[in-house]
């Protein structure tokens, strides 16, 4: 454990002195809106959104002797140092040249704040924590195509479908020739439409013309 915190320490992420950093914590139950708000943010105030989760993950990916030790330690169900993921978001920070952030899914605690404060010397301005009850977060999670299983075979794999439906080319096909079939059955009952019309307009227009004609001596 030791050696993968020493082994972040090696290079100086530190900011300049003379810049002003703002962090904001954001924070939040799973479903609570933190993805979906944090990308409208970066969009009207131009906060780089940092994900904790993510940075770990990509760490492990790259396949460095860093993100080896996170996995192991991460399968024997033990908790990785707040040190060595508040390094993961200071290198992230200064590589992204930004200087307002947005660090979604941390701290989990007080421990976590502490060494972030401690290794960065940065204060955050403030906690941006969305507070959703737990039923609406239920909610919004079973909505993220969680599929009732328990359904016969058949019901299942009807409700995979519609998911998957998106990525199969001839059933998209399908659909355009289904909506323009009946955008020709609207053209026509248009088109049949206007002739009628046209025509009773005509006729009543000769109607009218007759009875004016036949009223005169």
């Amino acid at each position: 454990m030791g050696t993968m915190v020493d082994a972040s320490k090696d290079i100086d992420w530190s900011f300049p002195g003379d810049k002003k950093i703002t962090v904001v914590f954001v924070l939040g139950g799973p479903g609570s809106g933190k993805g979906t708000q944090c990308a409208n943010i970066v969009k009207h105030f131009g906060f780089t959104h940092l994900s904790a989760g993510d940075l770990l993950r990509a760490e492990i990916k790259s396949g460095s002797e860093n993100g080896t030790m996170i996995a192991n330690m991460i399968k024997e169900g033990k908790i990785v140092p707040s040190e060595v993921t508040v390094k993961l978001l200071q290198k992230a920070m200064l590589e992204s040249g930004n200087d307002k952030f947005l660090i979604d899914g941390f701290p989990r605690n007080e421990e976590n704040r502490t060494a972030f404060e401690n290794v960065t010397k940065i204060e955050p301005e403030f906690v941006l924590f969305l507070d959703c009850p737990e039923e609406e977060m239920e909610r919004r999670i079973l909505n993220r195509n969680q599929i009732d299983a328990a359904k016969p075979v058949d019901e299942v794999f009807e409700a995979v479908k519609v998911i998957f439906a998106p990525f199969n080319p001839e059933e998209n096909r399908l659909n355009i020739t289904k909506r323009m079939g009946l955008e020709n059955i609207i053209y026509c009952i248009k088109w049949l439409f206007r002739d009628v019309w046209s025509i009773l307009t005509n006729i009543l227009s000769k109607v009218l013309f007759w009875r004016t004609i036949c009223r005169d001596p």
